[in-house]
């Protein structure tokens, strides 16, 4: 079995956007990762149309 351990980080990167479509966190030293509303919304659209075969090829590249 392979151990996977976790790393702590003790900031962030300068160059990471702290606003915007999706944003990086640190908790207790591990990065999170929160998605905008409006990323969850469109992420929801997605699987919904890919669920009901709606989802056009433009859609499945993007």
């Amino acid at each position: 079995m392979l151990d996977n351990p976790i790393f702590k980080l003790n900031q962030l990167p300068k160059n990471l956007p702290l606003e915007g479509g999706i944003s990086m966190e640190l908790v207790e030293g591990v990065p999170i990762f929160r998605a905008s509303k409006i990323v969850q919304e469109r992420i929801e659209t997605l699987l919904a149309k890919l669920q009901d075969s709606e989802l056009v090829l433009a859609e499945e590249k993007n």
